[in-house]
Parts: structure tokens; C-alpha cells; sequence
């Protein structure tokens, strides 16, 4: 019997092969020529490799993957460029005015915000990135009290002594050891604080936050690596820390709630927000209507995994940056410090207020230059839902995944673009923060610009003013240092390394 149920009797692998290297021939056939009918004249590959396209060079090197796009797009004329990458067909923008044309049409029928081209399995259903129409903008209404004046100024407090605490342990290693200090993972260890503390403060035990930590660069390490959401790779890994770090931000929420019920003032982002949901619920239930939308825990924590997300490697990249241009740039370190000191003391064991920060105006230019100069987050992910006709001559096709380019915009349209230049935002004659405002894409545009900008370039400001006023440093220059590489977010090839030493005489504590 056992005989009769031979595989051979059923299967000749000899005899099927050519099928089957004929069926493999034809499926490659068609993506080959349905990439080249979605590339119609854009400048790319004439040809790509079956379903990985590019990705192993986008893997490789992505800073020269994309590089090479931009290279295509500006020497075509066209300012768009095309790829392949995981079977999927995308299309690069550099031109600044296309990237309007898709920041202003994020909608059902034309294109989704992703931000990460594996974003929704990723970062799971709640999240602000993914939403629409009326349902976003009531959401964004609903967030804004989370940046106004006076949550800006509670938040400026804990930021600086959360600042503070870690540049404190930076002067020690560096004191102890003599050597330059890469600053790239201590920034980003100091910004994890930061985000915590002032997002949702004591609702996170010590012990949450470590696991939190560890959650946190498991889903660092899996934005970076192939989407294979498989038990043992990256992706899955990153994919469950992610839901276990919405479960806990969720949880933080429900805390806030309970002791803003309770009559208790706010101390940091997640009370404002529950503070100001609780009295649109209180209105509803008065007025017999059901709940405002998006006011379940669960769905906070999606929202504050946004902000987290957003606000730590975001300002990880910018202030290795900021670091790394002060000491190439000796006169306008001298101007920063010297705003600084004009304004703040660190003997005066206070913090720097609200007013003073805003007073700094040069220190602002310094930021708003250092996020033009090196944009963080150098591309904006999106996907196209429908067919989407972005120029006279090319109709970007359904499910593209396209790439506008905020980095390259950086460099249209300014004065001396490829020049670290503070004086373009701060100079009332040049004003180039109103004539090139169009090409300032760093925070997005639309109906999806970045809602925190204000506390990005404040925290970007503060950390400037501290820094250069508590440290005397000198960036350990070795070729190449300077290149930019993607962690995700784009930082030095060598990970900022500086020697750091004491500058005052009296270290702040407040």
C-alpha cells in the first residue's frame, strides 16, 4: 500500500520543472513590465531585480541609495525619480513644490501619510498619522492645548532639569576618562528621559521605564532592518514591543485621568490633555451625547507613542547636529553664549523661563538653521490610495510608495544653501524663514504638520543654551566624521564624538 502512495506517482518534479521555471519566467516578466508601465518617463532603473528591486543597496548604504535618487531626479529635470524596493514601486520627489502637492492632498483618494514604508504593521491602528478629514482635524484641535504658553513652560522646567542631570554625567565620563565621548546614544538615552518625564511624567514607575528603554530600541532596531514579521527577526520584535509600549503609555493615561478627576493640576503633557478631554466628556454627558471620539486609553497611548516617537530621534539627530556646527562655527558659538549669559546665569539656581527662551533670538535662529542645515527625518513616507495625477506628464500610480524629500528642499531656493548660515533666519533684511518659508519642509506641511514644532525647537534651544554655557567641548574630527548616516534619523558617521570639560564654576541645580 505504502507503494502505491508514492510522491513519484503523483509529482515528477523532472517533468513539472519547466512549468514551473516557465511560471517563475512569466511572474518576473510581469512585474518587470509592470514596473516599467509605472515608470513611464521618470528617471530609474531600466531594469530591477525580481520583488528586492534596490533594497539591498537601500539596505547597505541608504544614505547613498538615496543619494543616488536625488542625483537622478535633479540631473533628469523631472525632480521625481523612480525605484523598486520589496516589490513595491516608489517614486522619490525632490522638487519642493511637488512635495506640496502631496503634503496638501493626504486623503482617502489621493495620498496616506505612512511614514515608514511597513508603518501600520509597525505602529499598530492608533495612531494620528494614519487619519483623515474631519476625524484628524478634531483630534489636532483636541491636542493643542498639550503646546500651549503654559504647557510649554511646565514642560520647559522638567526639560531642563532632566538636561541638566544627564550633561552632569557627561563632564564626569569625560573628566574621568579623557577621551572624546560620542554624544549620539547619550543624547538619545537623555531624550527617552525627557520625552517620558514631560509626556507622562511620575506615571512611569522606575521600573516601567527601564522596560520601557529596552522596548524602545527594539523597535529602533526593527524600523531599520527587512520587514520579515516572522517569530525571531527584527520586525516582530519591534512590531510586539511597540503594542507593549502603547499598553503602558495607555495605562499612564488612565492615571491622569483619575487624578485630574480628582481635581489635581497638571505636571506634564498627558495631564493637560486628560485635563482638557475630561471637561469635553463632562459637556457631553450633560448635553446626553455619547463621549468625544478617540478618549479610550488604549488609543491615548497610540497617541503618545506619536509624540514619543516623534520627539526622540527627531531631536537625537538635531542635537548631535547642533553640536557638531557649533564647533565648526566658533563666531556663532561666541554669539550663543554670549545671548545666553545676557540672560541667565547658572549660579542663579533657577531655570531658564519661558520669556527668556523666547528672548533668545539668535539661539532660535542657531536651532531653526541646525533643523534646515540637517533635517532629521530627510523623507516624509507616503502611499498613494488612488491614481494620483501629480504633474502635467506623470500620474503617480495607485499603491506607489512615494518619498518626498525634505532634505533636498532644504537646499532649493535659500542663499549659499550648502552653507551653515544662522544670520538667513535672524537677519531682518535676508528673512529667508519667510522667502524660502515654502522650502522649510523640516516640520512637514499641511494638514499633517508636525503639531510640536514649537517644543522640538524649544527643547533644541535649551539644550544649546545649557550646553555651551556648562561645557567647553572640541569635536574630535577624523575623516568623514560628519557624513550623515541613518539611525533611524539622520546623525554623524561617528556618532558626534567630542572632548568635553567643566566650563563654570558652579554646575545649575534647581
Amino acid at each position: 500500500m505504502a507503494e502505491l502512495l508514492r510522491p513519484a506517482d503523483f509529482f515528477d518534479l523532472r517533468a513539472a520543472a519547466p512549468f514551473l521555471a516557465a511560471a517563475v519566467a512569466l511572474y518576473f516578466l510581469a512585474e518587470q513590465l509592470s514596473y516599467l508601465r509605472k515608470k513611464g518617463p521618470l528617471p530609474g532603473p531600466s531594469l530591477v531585480v525580481p520583488f528586492l528591486g534596490s533594497a539591498v543597496r537601500m539596505i547597505r548604504d541608504p544614505t547613498g541609495f538615496w543619494d543616488v535618487q536625488a542625483a537622478r531626479a535633479r540631473e533628469s529635470g523631472a525632480g521625481l525619480a523612480a525605484d523598486f524596493l520589496f516589490g513595491r514601486f516608489i517614486v522619490f520627489i525632490r522638487d519642493s513644490e511637488l512635495s506640496h502637492r502631496v503634503f496638501a492632498n493626504v486623503r482617502p483618494d489621493a495620498f496616506h501619510l505612512i511614514g515608514h514604508p511597513f508603518g501600520k504593521r509597525l505602529f499598530g491602528d492608533h495612531n494620528l498619522i494614519y487619519m483623515f478629514g474631519e476625524d484628524h482635524k478634531d483630534l489636532r484641535r483636541r491636542i493643542t492645548p498639550n503646546f500651549t504658553p503654559r504647557a510649554l513652560s511646565t514642560y520647559a522646567a522638567i526639560q531642563q532639569r532632566v538636561i541638566l542631570a544627564h550633561l552632569r554625567r557627561w563632564l564626569d565620563q569625560s573628566a574621568a576618562t579623557g577621551e572624546a565621548m560620542p554624544i549620539r546614544v547619550p543624547c538619545r538615552d537623555m531624550n527617552l528621559e525627557t520625552s517620558q518625564t514631560v509626556f507622562v511624567g511620575s506615571y512611569l514607575t522606575e521600573k516601567a521605564r527601564e522596560r520601557f528603554a529596552k522596548d524602545y530600541a527594539l523597535f529602533n532596531l526593527g524600523l531599520m532592518t527587512v520587514p520579515v514579521d516572522l517569530p525571531g527577526f527584527a520586525f516582530r520584535r519591534a512590531r510586539l514591543a511597540v503594542a507593549r509600549l502603547v499598553r503602558t503609555l495607555g495605562e499612564c493615561a488612565r492615571k491622569s485621568k483619575a487624578r485630574m478627576r480628582a481635581g489635581g493640576e497638571p505636571e506634564c503633557l498627558v495631564d493637560y490633555w486628560m485635563q482638557e478631554t475630561l471637561r469635553e466628556m463632562d459637556e457631553a454627558a450633560a448635553a446626553g451625547l455619547p463621549p468625544p471620539a478617540h478618549t479610550d486609553d488604549e488609543e491615548f497611548g497610540g497617541f503618545l507613542f506619536d509624540f514619543l516617537f516623534a520627539a526622540q530621534d527627531a531631536s537625537t539627530s538635531s542635537l548631535c547636529w547642533a553640536v557638531s556646527a557649533l564647533d565648526s562655527h566658533p563666531d556663532v558659538l561666541a554669539r550663543v553664549r554670549a545671548e545666553v549669559a545676557a540672560a541667565w546665569s547658572p549660579e542663579s539656581g533657577k531655570p531658564i523661563t519661558a520669556e527668556k527662551i523666547q528672548g533668545m533670538t539668535y539661539t532660535q535662529a542657531v536651532a531653526r538653521e541646525v533643523v534646515r542645515y540637517r533635517p532629521p527625518a530627510t523623507l516624509v513616507t507616503h502611499v498613494a490610495g488612488e491614481p494620483f495625477q501629480l504633474t502635467e506628464w506623470y500620474t503617480v500610480p495607485k499603491g506607489a510608495i512615494v518619498f518626498p524629500s525634505v532634505y533636498e528642499s532644504s537646499f532649493q531656493g535659500f542663499t549659499s544653501p550648502d552653507a551653515f548660515d544662522p544670520e538667513r533666519f535672524f537677519s531682518e533684511a535676508r528673512r529667508e524663514d519667510v522667502a524660502c518659508k515654502r522650502n522649510f519642509l523640516a516640520f512637514g506641511a499641511g494638514a499633517h504638520q508636525c503639531v510640536g514644532q514649537r517644543y522640538a525647537l524649544n527643547h533644541l534651544v535649551l539644550f544649546l543654551a545649557l550646553f555651551v554655557t556648562v561645557a567647553d567641548f572640541r569635536r574630535d574630527r577624523t575623516a568623514g566624521c560628519d557624513e550623515p548616516v541613518y539611525m533611524p534619523t539622520i546623525v554623524p558617521r561617528d556618532g558626534c564624538a567630542v572632548y568635553m570639560e567643566q566650563r563654570c564654576d558652579t554646575f545649575p541645580s534647581f
